[in-house]
């Protein structure tokens, strides 16, 4: 099985070539179709098995798709560290460099300044640990109204 049997769209492919993957891990051969028709998981995998990509690359292509860019986040993904956030978030920036979506991150230990200039720009998707999200929630900086898409890493 190859990453173009799953029905991933050109751009996506591309920048999953670039970065030398050919075929899809397990949890991402059982993630990727189910979550590219919208529908919940709760998948678990071994750390270093492809779980980022395995939710990152429907979201990225559904949004891509959806074309509807009307200036709040529509996916938000919540991670338990920073280090892990800022992995995230590089992620959905490989696997999206060439969609054309934004993503930004939000996570305590550093200023609040950048973060909050991030935020006021158009965004599609936030990875954010609870702390700074619910900090900034309360600032007004945040509006999980539009969400469509909600993951929750590392739930466990």
């Amino acid at each position: 099985m190859k990453f173009s049997d799953l029905n991933i769209i050109e751009p996506i492919l591309k920048a999953v070539a670039g970065e030398g993957y050919q075929e899809p891990t397990e949890i991402q051969f059982k993630a990727i179709p189910i979550l590219l028709e919208g529908r919940d998981l709760l998948g678990t995998a071994q750390t270093g098995t492809g779980k980022t990509a395995a939710f990152a690359i429907p979201i990225l292509q559904r949004l891509y798709l959806t074309k509807a860019h009307h200036g709040f986040f529509r996916a938000l993904v919540v991670a338990p560290t920073r280090e892990l956030a800022a992995q995230i978030n590089e992620s959905f920036k490989t696997y999206g460099r060439y969609l054309g979506l934004k993503t930004t991150v939000v996570f305590g230990g550093v200023s609040k300044s950048p973060q909050i200039h991030n935020l006021k720009t158009r965004q599609d998707i936030l990875i954010a640990t609870p702390g700074r999200l619910l900090d900034l929630m309360g600032m007004g900086f945040i509006d999980l109204t539009h969400i469509d898409t909600f993951v929750l890493d590392e739930a466990d």
